[in-house]
């Protein structure tokens, strides 16, 4: 096995992985925890919560599904950049960008996967300060993708490999 090839499976295993642990707690926290119901809450500390919610958008909420069109439109449109992230990932050379591309790819599908099923995604992670919440409520997906994209962003800043040779700086 190639050392590319090894490390597309290491992506491709980050994304599943993600993916599991992603709808497992999403089914612990409704089903075990018994948060099946919008704005039900359970205090695990001080300053986290898991408080369900039901986002019918994307990103902090926009482009919220208001219907039955826009939710398979949101479906279909996430699924395309799904697809994209996954043919980015397989073409991509450096381990550091397959695996914030497989945390990205795996959080999609977590999300994909609910608002297929249900038209919502279902949101639970509630960090507090008292009142104060500095996040949204968020799930393993929104987090898998969030950090994904940072790692994306910061190698693309500051850790970008140069080319071995003038011939491979010139393609």
């Amino acid at each position: 096995m190639t050392t590319l090839t090894r490390h597309r499976l290491i992506g491709i295993a980050i994304a599943v992985f993600v993916f599991i642990a992603d709808q497992w707690m999403k089914r612990f926290v409704v089903r075990d925890l018994g948060l099946d119901q919008v704005g039900d809450q359970y205090e695990l500390l001080p300053f986290f919560d898991f408080t369900r919610t039901n986002n019918y958008g994307v990103s902090l909420g926009m482009f919220e599904a208001t219907s039955m069109e826009m939710r398979w439109i949101l479906v279909a449109v996430t699924a395309a950049i799904a697809c994209v992230v996954l043919v980015w990932m397989l073409r991509e050379r450096l381990l550091g960008d397959i695996f914030a591309l497989g945390l990205v790819l795996g959080g999609a599908l977590g999300n994909i996967r609910d608002r297929y099923l249900f038209g919502y995604v279902i949101d639970y992670a509630d960090f507090h300060i008292g009142d104060f919440r500095p996040f949204l409520i968020f799930n393993i997906a929104d987090a898998a993708i969030t950090i994904g994209v940072v790692i994306i962003l910061a190698r693309a800043l500051f850790m970008r490999e140069k080319p071995k040779n003038e011939q491979d700086a010139a393609s």
